[in-house]
């Protein structure tokens, strides 16, 4: 990973590690306002695994599907599967299994709404996870297909 990284221009490294070159800076400075949050989120209606985490993915809801292929990639990379969520409206929509999160998931609206300022067109993904890591990779993984 580190050969490609700095293959790519995006790092430089020395006897004493690797640091971000401009060009890695620039690169993470867009990939944070595209995935601007990251959130542990307790288990609720929505979630299956004992640990979870909720990522946010800016303007990208229009790629979502019906979420399956954000669960497939959660799982391909050790995670337990995602839901996947889309802000339209001024509401949270499960595509397929909720057309307002507020008032069939409460508890799970609640807990996303309060973690994270939602603008139209976002998607969450909610990756979950045997532990605290396989969650945030699962929920990584399939936010990537967003993107």
């Amino acid at each position: 990973m580190v050969s490609r990284l700095k293959n790519s221009g995006m790092i430089s490294t020395s006897k004493i590690g690797c640091s971000l070159t401009d060009r890695g800076s620039e690169i993470w400075k867009k990939f944070q306002m595209v995935i601007p949050r990251k959130v542990e989120i307790a288990r609720n209606d929505l979630t299956t695994a004992p640990y979870n985490v909720a990522v946010q993915v800016r303007g990208r809801s229009e790629r979502v599907r019906n979420g399956l292929e954000q669960r497939d990639a959660a799982v391909a990379v050790g995670g337990r599967g995602a839901v996947t969520l889309v802000f339209k409206g001024g509401r949270l929509i499960v595509p397929m299994v909720s057309e307002d999160l507020s008032k069939d998931y409460p508890a799970a609206f609640h807990q996303i709404s309060e973690r994270m300022k939602l603008e139209e067109s976002d998607a969450v993904v909610i990756g979950g996870g045997e532990n605290p890591k396989s969650a945030e990779r699962g929920a990584l993984a399939a936010a990537w297909t967003l993107i």
